[in-house]
């Protein structure tokens, strides 16, 4: 299948996957979801990913996490630049979510990071999800 966005395919497969409290959700790989599953994994999101081997391509299998009363850690995913309209931010124009107890990924010269990490670096650069 072919997507016009795949980074908000693999959000809308993460945000599905933990409404439906689902342990495990497998993306198509590519390097940059796997940047973000890196982030999700260090942001304490997720509990951890695997990189699997299916037929002809690989795929990214993400672990989600639940909380003692098996609620999801993973509450909301949002896109925030999109094909149609990309959205960037400067290093002081670096948005926070939920006033600092969410994260924001950031596509940056140096790589993708979180919105913290590129105002501690002042970096600024493409704004590409808020996570909560």
């Amino acid at each position: 299948m072919n997507t016009t966005d795949p980074i908000a395919d693999m959000l809308t497969r993460l945000r599905n996957a933990s409404q439906a409290r689902h342990a495990a959700v497998d993306v198509p790989f590519s390097r940059m979801k796997l940047a973000i599953a890196k982030i999700l994994e260090q942001e304490g999101y997720v509990s951890g990913f695997d990189i699997k081997d299916q037929d002809n391509s690989k795929a990214l299998r993400v672990n989600l996490k639940y909380d003692s009363q098996k609620r999801p850690v993973l509450n909301g995913l949002r896109r925030v630049s999109k094909p149609g309209l990309r959205v960037y931010a400067g290093m002081h124009d670096m948005p926070r979510v939920l006033g600092g107890a969410g994260t924001v990924v950031v596509s940056t010269n140096r790589g993708i990071m979180t919105g913290r990490e590129a105002r501690r670096r002042h970096l600024g650069g493409e704004l590409i999800a808020e996570i909560w």
